[in-house]
This record gives structure tokens, C-alpha cells and sequence, in this order.
């Protein structure tokens, strides 16, 4: 350890701080960008995963096209951006007021459809102007693998003013009524109207802001009406609401005042008072400024008496309870420009705090600035959280699939899974009904947040036999295979399938986006010549499973004669299909599944899966085909012994101690692959194993649950469930080896994990169908 480092060289990737001077953009696959450039700017452009050409168009000050601002040559129309333009109302009026000329525009196309993933373009601006940058593509079929990927810009610009920390304040998500930057240490009140929208940034990240509102016609009353932490905990069931259908803040009388809309953070504080002036005295820092004080001050023109301590909404404040009721405080989780969209319920009187505090991490030691804009009722906002793949990523707010037009029809109950809405369960039948249904007739549920990339080139075999730990030299054109992706330690990355369209064409489905990026790491690595392109916003996938499947699909599934047909498609094979006849939509479909029950997997493009919704109920309501939303797919795959990222296995899991040790075939793949050396060794000398249990009574076991013999704890509970097919009470358990074997008596510890315990003994797994005949048939 080098004793000159300090607390300064530890790293915090999430700040995601740049250079002086350097701005960062992003082009999305089949989408553009317009920057506003400066005379001696540089922009380096960065072909995220290769094989995507890059259209720009360049505007002078006067609004004519001029590519020679930038050195460029011409040589294409500019067709993609202008046809991207034409049709966003906003951005052509934006166009029109600068007064653009983009009929006659002309422009230059930089990478060529075979680039590498990571290659760079520097180009230098003789002038102020304005550029489109375009990642042209056009909806893939699912047939094919040339997904429209993402393009990387950072913008150099020669003349900035350098400041200590950053200030990033995002565009506005529509037209502002108020803006208001609360500078640090202080308070702004400011009035909003029922239906109305605020939204709070934290612009230079890691900043907390106190949030307060009183209901205004109760004010008005002399009532003093303000947000209960308490009622809101009790009927939202969680520690502080989030965007969904738990989504309110309450007042004392049960009036909703606040509904969360957009969070990019997702981690806020409720039990808390606003900082005081005692917090700061009981530390030795007499008269220090705090938000209870400054809003008390604030609140006098409204003849509000003042309080030593005022009941806030804690926003960005990073608090925990541990198992030993220790309560602690880190620096926030928020970054440069995150924000908390909220729409009032009522008319409000709101105030928002920049907190003083600099005696503590609460504010990262540095207090800051934060920024208030509100907007319209008519202003309509997706109901969001924010996605990041890893720590330094952009956000990327919840979105909804292909099949939410017609899902969101049935059932109000969404959940975020993955970065997608998807429904837990549907209004007129329930986690139970739509449970039977899977197992007696038919069920159909959207899983489109599985994460799709498309593997390409002459070494994509090699890619992927070493990436994965499946022989896939022995996976056929039309076959799919089920893996586990390590480290190098042998813990596990993911789970997926591998579909294989051709001999140096795959695809690979898994439920992490990291996935995309350790195989294009991997590619770089092994100088292997393979392309992984991202298709998730391209392939969206609808499962259709149980004893009365193959009769749905069978009855509008069309295929060639060179492909299998419904009746004849095998357990882990797919089929290159359209919807009823040869110029129908164009589908795939496999005959996979996570349910234990014969079962196929619908993959279309999104704009197309409204059309495959409709077509598979159409042929199906006659069978009892019912939607199935998360909790009772969470049952059948639980009863089916088919294990779950997070739950079964996570990155300190090998396949072996996840109950997937048949993916591992050590004697037969010669090949090196990663973590190989690692699982030898595992394998040879083995610590967990995942195990069904059988539990007497009707208590159910839980996540986290632990497992003992006597009072040694032996191991921990995965997953349970009360079975209803089988009429038993059923878990999955990672256990020490020693008390794996069938027949062993165990206890599931409540409570405190000794002052209750569930009897229970170790018993074969899978629970239902073990020998497999149902998906096999």
C-alpha cells in the first residue's frame, strides 16, 4: 500500500466528472443529436459498438448548410435527418425560429458499415455552428442482426470558464412556469397548483434538499397542513414512495398531497427531521445555519409559527437502519443533474432547502446548489425511475414495451423490472388464477426487458466459446443453449440462452445489460474480429406458455418449409417464422420457457408487438389463455426449481452452487473459457449447493431467511412459496454441502432466526415435473 494516498485518491466513478472545458453527448441507435459548436471546439466522436455509420449535417451562423466549418466532404442528402426532423413537431419549430435551411441541406457520412467497435472521429470548427449528429438505422427485423447502436460525443471547447465544482443543470423536460436555483444554505418557497409538476436537480451532485409543502386551502384555514412521514411509510408499505402504483405522499388527515412521478436517484430519507439547530450544538457548532431555522424564517409571511425542528421530505439524503436498529448516514447517491419529478395533488405552498451541513458526509462534505423548475398540469411526464448499467453510465428512465398498449389496459399494477414497466399481476384474474392458468391451460407474459445482443463476425464463435461456459461448438444453426457467464473467479455475470442463426451469427439473451460490455471487453482482449450490438430496444419478446400453447400458436405461426413448424419444434430449437402467411410479421420463435410447462417464446420488433398481443389472445380465448404478470411467474419458477439473478445466484455464485453445475460441461469442452481454471477447483472441492426444502405448516420461507442445524446456521433460504398444485410449502436453499443430502432435517429461522423455527428436510428439486416430461412433450 502506498502510504502517500489519501482520502483525495479515492475514486468516485458515479460524479462522472470530466476534464475542464469537456462536455459529453449521446446519439441513440436510429436517433440524433443537434450541439450548439464554437469556433476551435473539437468534437470526438465514438462508435460505441461498431458497424454504425454517423451522419452530419453542419449549419453556419446564418443557418445554411456549410460542412466545410468542420472540413467535411459531402457526400449523402442528409436523408435520415431530415426525415428524424420532419416528424418531431418540436424540433422542426426550434429549426424554423433559427431559421435553418434544412431542405437544402447536405451531408457528410463519417465510419463505414464495418468499423470497429471504440473507433474515433476528431474533427476541429473554423466557425460557430450548429451540427446534427445521427446514428442512422432503421427498425430491425427480428430476422436479421443490424440494430441501429449508439454513438459517444465529448465536445472540447477552446473558450470555458473553469470552475471548482461541477454544475450540470439538464434541459427542461417542457416549458417551465418557475425557475428557482437555490443557492447553498438557503431556502425558496414557491407556490405550485394542483396537477402541476415541480421538479428538484441536484446540480452538482451529492446535495441534500429538504422538501417541505402545506395543503394551501387548509392554510388558508389556519391549518397547518404539511407531509406525514408516518401515514405515508404505513400506506405506501415502503420507507419512501417511488414512481408506480405506491407512489403518494400524505398528509395527517390521509390526503395525498405529493405523487412521485420520475426519481433518477432512488434513495431519499423520510424519518428524519430537517437539519436543526441542536443537530449542529451537540457536535460543538453553536449558530450554525440549518434548514429548520431557514425555513421557519421562510414561512413568517405565511404567519406559519416557527418550529425548532420541521417534519421534511428528505430528498438525496442517504440514511439506513441496520439489523443491530443502528441508524446511519453516507454522502447521497445523486449525481451531477439527477433529479425528483413530482405532480401536486392539491394547491401547495412548497419550500425547498440547499442544507447548510458541511460537518458530515450528508452533503459530501461540500454543500451545494439546487435547482427548482416547475411546469403545467397539460404537461404530460412518464412515470420513470433511472437505469444505470454501471456506476458512470447516463441514466436511462423506464420505458415501456412493445406490449404496454395492451397490457397496461388490463391491470394498473407495474412494476420496474430491468429498466421496463411490466405488470406484477392483472386486475380481473390475480396471481393465483393466472397461476393455474399456467400450469391447466395457457398463460402469456411480456419478459421484453431480457437484455438481446447480436454477436457477429468470423471469430463470433470463438467469442462466445470463450466467454460462456457451454460447448457452443456443438450448438447447431437453429438450436439454442442455455449457459452460465463468469469471472474469471468462477463467480456468476448472468444466465441466458445463446441462439444460433448461422454459422458466425449469434444472439445472445440474458437479464444484464453488462453482459453487452464483458463480451465486447473480452472481444478487445482476444484480438477476436466479432461484433456485439445491442438489440434489446429492437427485440421485444412475448412467452406463451402452458399444456394448451402449441395449439394457439399453431393455429397463425407460419414458417417456410426449410424451418420447423409448431408441431414439429423441438425442446430448445427455434424457428424463423411470420404471422399467419409468408408476408406476415415477422417473428421468432423458440421453444423456451421459465415455467416448468411446454411453452414457447414470441420475439418481434416493438412495433409489431401490439399486433402479436392481439393475435395471440385472438386464438387463445377459446383455450383459456390468461396474461401472467411477475408474482405468479415467480411461483411457477420457483415450483419448477429454474433459479433467479439476485435471488439463487449473484456474483459470488458459482454455477455449481447455483444448481446449474449440467451448463458446465468441465470433461467435455476442451476449451478454454473464462473462470475454467477457478470452477475446476470449485467443482473439486465444493462449499453450497442449492437444495429444495419441504416446510411443515403453511408459514412461508423468504428471501434471506436463514437455515439451521441447532443454532449453527447451515444456510440460507433463495426463494419459497406455498405450492398450490403440489399442496406443499416449498423453498430453495444455498446450503453447506454437509447437509445437502435428501432426507436431512433442518429449521428456518423467524424472528430473530432462534426464537422461531420452521421444521424442514431437504427433498429432490425440481419440485414440479423433476424428469421434465411437460416441456419436453
Amino acid at each position: 500500500m502506498d502510504n502517500n494516498l489519501t482520502s483525495l485518491d479515492i475514486k468516485n466513478p458515479g460524479l462522472r466528472f470530466l476534464p475542464p472545458g469537456v462536455e459529453r453527448y449521446f446519439v441513440q441507435g436510429g436517433g440524433l443529436s443537434v450541439i450548439e459548436i464554437s469556433a476551435e471546439d473539437k468534437i470526438e466522436i465514438i462508435n460505441d459498438e461498431g458497424k454504425q455509420i454517423c451522419e452530419l449535417v453542419v449549419f453556419n451562423s446564418k443557418g445554411k448548410c456549410d460542412l466545410s466549418i468542420l472540413n467535411l466532404k459531402e457526400n449523402g442528402e442528409a436523408d435520415f435527418s431530415k426525415k428524424a426532423i420532419y416528424q418531431d413537431e418540436k424540433i422542426f419549430k426550434l429549426f424554423k425560429r433559427k431559421g435553418i435551411d434544412l431542405d437544402k441541406a447536405k451531408s457528410s457520412i463519417i465510419f463505414d458499415k464495418d468499423c470497429i467497435e471504440g473507433e474515433k472521429v476528431i474533427l476541429k470548427s473554423k466557425d460557430k455552428c450548429t451540427v446534427i449528429i445521427a446514428a442512422p438505422g432503421e427498425a430491425m427485423n427480428v430476422h436479421e442482426q443490424n440494430p441501429p447502436t449508439d454513438l459517444t460525443i465529448f465536445l472540447n471547447k477552446s473558450k470555458f470558464e473553469e470552475n471548482e465544482e461541477q454544475f450540470i443543470l439538464p434541459e427542461p423536460l417542457g416549458d417551465p412556469l418557475f425557475e428557482k436555483l437555490v443557492k447553498r444554505r438557503t431556502v425558496e418557497i414557491y407556490e405550485v397548483k394542483k396537477g402541476d409538476y415541480i421538479q428538484i436537480i441536484d446540480t452538482a451532485g451529492r446535495q441534500c434538499s429538504d422538501f417541505l409543502t402545506f395543503d394551501k386551502a387548509k392554510l388558508d384555514k389556519g391549518i397547518e397542513s404539511i407531509i406525514d412521514p408516518t401515514a405515508t411509510r404505513t400506506f405506501m408499505g415502503s420507507a419512501y414512495p417511488t414512481p408506480g402504483l405506491f407512489s403518494k405522499f400524505y398528509d395527517a388527515y390521509h390526503d395525498p398531497m405529493i405523487e412521485v412521478v420520475r426519481d433518477t436517484v432512488g434513495r431519499h430519507d423520510t424519518f428524519n427531521y430537517a437539519c436543526t439547530s441542536k443537530y449542529y450544538e451537540d457536535m460543538g457548532y453553536f449558530g450554525h445555519i440549518n434548514c429548520s431555522d431557514n425555513f421557519s424564517k421562510a414561512f413568517i409571511k405565511y404567519e406559519v409559527k416557527p418550529r425548532k425542528g420541521w417534519i421534511a421530505i428528505n430528498l438525496f439524503f442517504n440514511t439506513s437502519i441496520d439489523q443491530l436498529n443502528v441508524a446511519s448516514f453516507d454522502e447521497p447517491w445523486s449525481r451531477p443533474g439527477d433529479y425528483v419529478l413530482l405532480r401536486a395533488t392539491k394547491d401547495l405552498i412548497c419550500a425547498s432547502s440547499a442544507c447548510p451541513c458541511d460537518v458530515d458526509p450528508a452533503n459530501g462534505w461540500n454543500p451545494t446548489d439546487i435547482f427548482v423548475r416547475t411546469y403545467p398540469k397539460e404537461q404530460k411526464y412518464s412515470k420513470a425511475i433511472a437505469f444505470r448499467m454501471k456506476e458512470d453510465s447516463e441514466p436511462k428512465l423506464t420505458k415501456e414495451t412493445g406490449f404496454h398498449k395492451d397490457t397496461s389496459k388490463l391491470t394498473r399494477n407495474f412494476i420496474d423490472y430491468n429498466g421496463y414497466w411490466l405488470a406484477n399481476n392483472y386486475t380481473n384474474s390475480g396471481t393465483i388464477k393466472e397461476y393455474n392458468a399456467c400450469r391447466e391451460k395457457a398463460i402469456a407474459i411480456d419478459l421484453s426487458p431480457l437484455r438481446k445482443f447480436e454477436v457477429v463476425g468470423p471469430d463470433s464463435e470463438n467469442l462466445m466459446q470463450y466467454a460462456l461456459t457451454r460447448n457452443i461448438k456443438k450448438i447447431a444453426v437453429g438450436q439454442v443453449s442455455y449457459s452460465a457467464m463468469c469471472y474469471e473467479n468462477g463467480g456468476m455475470i448472468d444466465d441466458g440462452t445463446i441462439f444460433r442463426l448461422a454459422k458466425d451469427n449469434f444472439r445472445w439473451i440474458g437479464g444484464q445489460e453488462y453482459g453487452g460490455t464483458w463480451l465486447r471487453e473480452l472481444a478487445k482482449k482476444k484480438n477476436y474480429k466479432a461484433w456485439v450490438k445491442s438489440s434489446t430496444d429492437q427485440i421485444h419478446n412475448i412467452s406463451v406458455q402452458g399444456p394448451n400453447s402449441r395449439k394457439i400458436l399453431e393455429k397463425f405461426v407460419w414458417t417456410a418449409p426449410a424451418q420447423p413448424t409448431i408441431n414439429e419444434l423441438q425442446w430448445f430449437r427455434f424457428s424463423i417464422a411470420r404471422i399467419d402467411d409468408h408476408v406476415g410479421i415477422p417473428i421468432i420463435v423458440s421453444r423456451t420457457g421459465y415455467t416448468g410447462e411446454l411453452g414457447y417464446e414470441i420475439w418481434c420488433h416493438p412495433n409489431d408487438a401490439s399486433k402479436v398481443w392481439k393475435k395471440v389472445f385472438e386464438h387463445g380465448k377459446d383455450l383459456g389463455l390468461t396474461p401472467m404478470g411477475l408474482e405468479g411467474l415467480d411461483m411457477v419458477r420457483i415450483e419448477a426449481g429454474l433459479i433467479f439473478y439476485g435471488y439463487e445466484f449473484n456474483d459470488q455464485t458459482d454455477p455449481f452452487e447455483a444448481g446449474i453445475g449440467f451448463s458446465v460441461p468441465l470433461k467435455t469442452k476442451e476449451d478454454d473459457f473464462v473462470g475454467k481454471e477457478a470452477l475446476i477447483k470449485r467443482k473439486s472441492s465444493p462449499q453450497k449447493k442449492l437444495v429444495g426444502l419441504e416446510l411443515i405448516g403453511k408459514e412461508q420461507a423468504v428471501h434471506g431467511d436463514s437455515v439451521h442445524v441447532g443454532r449453527a446456521t447451515v444456510g440460507v433460504i433463495t426463494s419459497g412459496m406455498i405450492s398450490p398444485k403440489l399442496n406443499k410449502n416449498i423453498a430453495l436453499c444455498r446450503m453447506d454441502v454437509k447437509y445437502s443430502d435428501i432426507g436431512i432435517n433442518v429449521e428456518i429461522g423467524k424472528l430473530d432466526g432462534h426464537q422461531k423455527r420452521i421444521g424442514a428436510k431437504v427433498i429432490k428439486f425440481p419440485f414440479y415435473d423433476p424428469e421434465k416430461k411437460k416441456v419436453r412433450a
